[in-house]
Parts: C-alpha cells; structure tokens; sequence
C-alpha cells in the first residue's frame, strides 16, 4: 500500500448524518481516488466517507495491478464495509499494443469487481481490448485527456473510434480536459450517448491553460447544464470528481465542490 501523509479529513469537514445518507438518483455522484493518489487506502476510504460520498471510481494506488484475486476482493470489501460502491476503476493506460498486456489488466478489473474500466488505449489496440472486454463482460470507458493527447483529446475522438464496435466500448467523459480543445461539452455529452459509461468533473478558470483548475463552481464549466442533460438522458453511470490540485491535502477542495454540486442538483430538483 503506498505509503501516506498522516492527514485525513478535519471534523469541520465531515458530513453530516443527513449528508452522508443521501444519495441522489438521477445524478450519481463520486470520487475519482486519483484525488486521492497521496493518501493510503485506509485513508482515502475515511475522507470519502467524510464527503458523504458513496460511489467510487477507484485508481491502482489503492489498488494496486500486483495484488492476487483474493487481496483484490479483500481490497474492494474494505470499501464495502465502510458502505461506498466501487462503480468503476481506472484510469489504466493500456498504452502497449500487447494482448498479454491487456489480458492483464483487464483481467485485473475483472478480478477486483470493476465493471466498467476507465482507460486510455492505444488506436492500434482497440481490437483486442474489446475482444478481452466481451469475454469478461467489462465496460470500457476510453478516458480523453485534452490537446495534449494524441489520441483521445475529446469525447468526438473516442466515439468516432468506437462507434462501430461492441456496445462495452465507450467513453469516460472528462469535462474539464475536453473544455480545453474548444469543444461544446453538452453537444459531446448528448452526441456519446448510450456509450457515455463513465465521468470525470474538473472545473477550470480558463479553458486555455491546464493549470488553472479550481474547485467545482468557481470557474467555467456548465456544471448546471450538464447535470440537466444527464438528467434528460437518464444517464446510468456515475460523475466522478477527479480533484487534482493541492494533492498532499485536497479535502477542503472536494468538500467545496461536493457542496457546489449539491447546491445545483438540489436548486434543480427545486
């Protein structure tokens, strides 16, 4: 388990009872543990119960590839104990055009539970990470990752991939990295469709610099107008917060976006 800063969340911060027991069913909201990536799995567990969080898209550092069948289930328990759902996981690379690569983490997420796999593939080996994702009955939910991806910069680079393939293979929508190639995220959302399996939120302060993400609400993405497309799709999955600033200590962060987005589902349900 990798080894963490001894921080974890303040009592200041921590949800109330009625905060933790609800749980909104037309929006799922979740943490991405990538926000997580310094902290140990103990650690991380407690801060997403402090968030009053119970969906999971869960990152190898709390799960780490090595670990057997049995240390898997083992792993994804300990989440489960602590009432929170493992909805998804990732993002995993899968950047080698090797079967026995892809036979191996994708065998890894079927072994951990995870149905549905956030990653970020080749073009070269979409093939035979659908033939392994139809035998192991995983989702693949293709991550884009802005203008600095060669491959999959916004949800139009993955759908045009995919298409044509196996109803598994789809996208994780990142909102914040596809803002920064010019898309429209609400025409990329709906345009996705049945394959939209998977999302990260991230908020930026301007769409022409990476480093200016902030917390959810403060910056520019439409938070309001994607949560009501969701709705009107009947969007299954879940909208991961994957939190990427300030990583030795993000509670205060999550906390305010959570609460943002809460804000807006609860004026929406208004």
């Amino acid at each position: 388990m990798v080894a963490a800063p001894a921080a974890v969340p303040s009592p200041a911060l921590a949800a109330s009872p009625t905060m933790a027991e609800h749980h909104w069913s037309d929006v799922r909201l979740a943490v991405a543990t990538y926000s997580l990536r310094k902290f140990s799995r103990d650690q991380a567990i407690d801060i997403i119960k402090g968030l009053g969080i119970r969906y999971v898209n869960v990152k190898s550092f709390h799960m780490p590839y090595y670990l057997s069948k049995q240390e898997l289930t083992a792993a994804r328990q300990e989440f489960e104990k602590a009432g929170l759902e493992i909805v998804s996981g990732g993002n995993i690379s899968l950047r080698k055009d090797d079967e026995a690569d892809i036979k191996y983490h994708l065998e890894y997420a079927a072994n951990g539970g995870l149905k549905t796999v956030v990653c970020a593939p080749l073009h070269t080996n979409l093939g035979l990470i659908e033939k392994h994702a139809k035998r192991l009955g995983l989702k693949i939910a293709i991550h884009n990752h802005g203008p600095e991806d060669e491959y999959y910069p916004n949800g139009k680079s993955v759908i045009d991939r995919v298409k044509n393939m196996d109803p598994l293979m789809g996208l994780c929508y990142d909102v914040g990295h596809a803002s920064r190639t010019g898309v429209d995220v609400i025409e990329e959302i709906q345009m996705a469709g049945d394959r939209l399996h998977d999302m990260h939120v991230k908020d930026l302060r301007s769409f022409d610099d990476k480093g200016s993400q902030t917390e959810v609400g403060k910056g520019k993405i439409p938070v309001g107008k994607i949560f009501m497309t969701l709705k009107k799709m009947r969007y299954p999955g879940v909208v991961g917060l994957e939190y990427e600033i300030n990583a030795d200590a993000p509670q205060r962060g999550m906390a305010e976006s959570f609460a943002y987005m809460r804000g807006v589902l609860d004026g929406q349900s208004a």
